[in-house]
């Protein structure tokens, strides 16, 4: 069982708060994590979680936020900010973004929203418009930058993103559902999708956007 962390300074609480809390909720569930809990983790008063978040509604957004939105931010800001193929991006920093998620803790996020989204739709309304359609909107950007470019043949997936993005939302499933009973190599299996996604798209050969020497 996992200690109670040590206290916190003043200024360092609310990330520790929801650091405790994406454990809580991982562990137990969105209906029975209870805020008491949190602060007993997190090394606090009981209280003092209701300070910073008024709802148990308002910390899970907070972990929301904290756990997976910063990593896709970063993911495509990186490769919007600088001069990389999209072939190198989907098969460099994308792949090892999607690898390194399904493994992760926080593809725990995605069981607990299918488990309570029916029942709290304002959070899976927050995930959508705070992860996936940023992320979806990102991907598009990419793929029609790389069509402008000549990079790829056929920019179709741009009008459904979505497809680039489910198979490792499935992965991230299958590891926490069934892999107890079914093996899969999730890892090579996502590689084999971003390969399938550029042939889709109709990647030209390096050498003929080099042009002739």
């Amino acid at each position: 069982m996992t200690e109670p962390a040590t206290p916190r300074r003043k200024e360092d609480r609310p990330e520790g708060i929801v650091d405790a809390a994406f454990a809580e909720f991982a562990e137990k569930g969105y209906a029975e994590t209870r805020l008491q809990d949190v602060a007993a983790r997190a090394g606090v008063s009981k209280g003092l979680p209701y300070l910073y978040f008024k709802t148990k509604e308002e910390l899970f957004k907070a972990v929301l936020r904290r756990v997976v939105k910063p990593f896709l931010d970063r993911l495509f800001r990186s490769v919007e900010s600088r001069d990389e193929p999209l072939a190198s991006f989907l098969r460099g920093s994308f792949l090892g973004f999607a690898q390194s998620f399904v493994a992760s803790r926080r593809a725990r996020v995605l069981r607990l929203l299918i488990a309570e989204g029916p029942k709290h739709p304002d959070l899976t309304q927050f995930y959508a418009e705070e992860v996936i359609r940023p992320a979806l909107a990102s991907l598009r950007t990419l793929i029609e930058r790389a069509k402008e470019r000549g990079e790829i043949g056929n920019a179709d997936v741009a009008k459904f993103p979505q497809l680039i993005i489910a198979p490792v939302m499935l992965s991230a499933l299958w590891n926490q559902l069934f892999s107890r009973h079914l093996d899969l190599d999730v890892n090579a299996m996502l590689a084999m999708h971003v390969e399938n996604v550029l042939r889709v798209m109709d990647v030209r050969p390096a050498t003929e956007l080099e042009g002739p020497v």
